[in-house]
């Protein structure tokens, strides 16, 4: 029988790689940055980006260069989950992202019963950090894939991958 895993992965290297560009674009181009104290910080091990800056505008700044950076690295901004700013010590202001990598239970759920909503001849199971689908006819698989692509209400980026033919 046909089947394929829906997945949830975050290219860590292609965020560094956004992270290192924006912060290069700042150093270089933002003449408002001149003199002023900022961090770019990711933790790859703990999946989270770090933004530190003297105020709010420049924050706001560098999460939206960095966020143009990302869909310049095709790295989905559903990835990233932004905080609400906070003060930190010495007047600086931070903002933590988490970075969502693997589907998190409860968005498994919520994507299996998606799945089951639909009225496919699919079964959709849970396992670990991803989901299988497997059905008689590959157009119900491909059905399955453009309705998660149209649905606008998952907040993780999906991958669909082992797409394996019978």
């Amino acid at each position: 029988m046909p089947s394929f895993d829906i997945v949830s992965r975050t290219d860590l290297q292609e965020t560094d790689n956004a992270v290192n560009n924006a912060r290069k674009e700042i150093e270089q181009q933002r003449f408002d940055f001149r003199g002023a104290k900022y961090t770019f910080e990711l933790d790859k091990k703990e999946k989270k980006l770090v933004l530190t800056a003297e105020d709010g505008t420049k924050i706001n700044a560098m999460k939206e260069t960095f966020t143009k950076h990302a869909i310049r690295r095709k790295v989905s901004l559903k990835a990233f989950d932004f905080k609400e700013s906070e003060t930190v010590g010495g007047g600086m202001v931070k903002i933590e992202a988490k970075i969502r990598d693997g589907l998190e239970q409860d968005i498994a759920k919520d994507i299996v019963k998606r799945i089951k909503a639909a009225e496919l001849k699919v079964q959709a199971s849970i396992q670990g950090d991803e989901i299988r689908c497997t059905a008689k006819k590959i157009d119900d698989l491909q059905a399955v894939i453009a309705m998660l692509n149209a649905d606008a209400e998952i907040k993780v980026p999906l991958q669909f991958v082992n797409m394996k033919r019978d």
